[in-house]
């Protein structure tokens, strides 16, 4: 979804979502530096572009800079620009991202990166609203509203001696944290329908498989330590491989090796002999308390989580529980 402005809309309608999104409002409107906190794959530039585009600034340009992509010896060059012939390779002039940003916003992603040395100069940039080129002499001088974002402890890099407390005072006007996915609730299924119909345009099919119970369960219940991205990454894997009307699994980690042999630590070797039928009978009871504790107490949804119908729930429970 593009609105007419160019940035993505968001998605969600969590409480803890639209909290974040109503903070974010109220910083576009007025024009001072941000800082946006989230763990990876949380929306940091997306946040940071519906910033630009709410303020005042939004006809002008948006400018992003990575600095984790981007070797400690080029990012000055990238963010000031440089004049031909500076240092070797540098065949032409060329602006940095301050004049390309000019009049607009300049976003500095992993700003936790950026060198000691080049944090004095986005010091003086910030200050003074000037600057020089890598190799000039010549003051530039440029209108720019800095947002920055990390998912690092910017106070204990500045106690560390490896972010400037000046630096981090002049651009922390407003520091908004991103809501992790796990907390956002039901923004989850929304997310992964959005995510799944996307993926089904892009195939050519006409609507996209269904979410088993199964796997909606794994949506809502997995942490999703790589937020968005991770989610995104899950469902648009599992639509293209899909070719039926359901999905029935889903794929948290693309890195396990199906031909790896697995260690027996779910059944472990037994001392022999067993008695197999106390064994079983352990394990009933165990998954039975456990259903319920998940599902509050309720027995219908208890035997929906241990695949069974409600009568055969009620006889297990009758035989392991209310006999015990």
């Amino acid at each position: 979804m593009v609105n007419e402005s160019g940035t993505q809309d968001a998605l969600g309608e969590s409480e803890v979502f639209l909290d974040f999104q109503h903070l974010l409002r109220l910083a576009a409107g007025v024009d001072r530096p941000v800082m946006l906190i989230g763990e990876r794959g949380s929306g940091k530039e997306l946040a940071a572009s519906r910033l630009h585009y709410l303020s005042r600034r939004w006809n002008a340009p948006f400018v992003a800079l990575n600095c984790a992509a981007l070797s400690p010896g080029l990012i000055e060059s990238e963010l000031f620009g440089h004049e031909r012939g500076s240092f070797t390779g540098a065949a032409e002039q060329r602006k940095g991202r301050f004049e390309e940003a000019d009049g607009g916003s300049l976003f500095l992603d992993e700003i936790g990166l950026i060198p000691i040395e080049v944090q004095e100069k986005i010091l003086r940039a910030v200050e003074y609203g000037s600057f020089q080129r890598v190799g000039s002499s010549r003051t530039i001088e440029v209108d720019v509203r800095i947002i920055g974002a990390t998912n690092q402890n910017l106070p204990d890099l500045c106690n560390r001696g490896m972010f400037k407390r000046d630096l981090l005072d002049r651009l922390s006007f407003e520091v908004l944290f991103l809501p992790p996915l796990r907390e956002r609730g039901n923004d989850i299924l929304k997310l992964a329908d959005y995510f799944a119909v996307k993926m089904s345009r892009e195939l050519g099919r006409e609507a996209p498989p269904a979410f088993s119970d199964h796997v909606i369960r794994l949506l809502v219940t997995h942490p999703w330590p790589g937020n968005i991205r991770e989610l995104k990454n899950s469902v648009e894997r599992a639509v293209y491989r899909e070719e039926g009307l359901e999905i029935s699994d889903l794929i948290l980690d693309p890195f396990q090796n199906p031909w790896v042999q697995k260690p027996e630590t779910r059944f472990p070797r037994p001392e022999w002999p067993v008695n197999l039928k106390e064994e079983v009978q352990d394990l009933e009871e165990q998954r039975l308390l456990q259903a319920l504790q998940e599902s509050e107490g309720h027995q219908g949804k208890a035997a929906e989580l241990l695949g069974l119908s409600y009568d055969q729930f009620r006889g297990l429970y009758r035989k392991n529980l209310l006999n015990s």
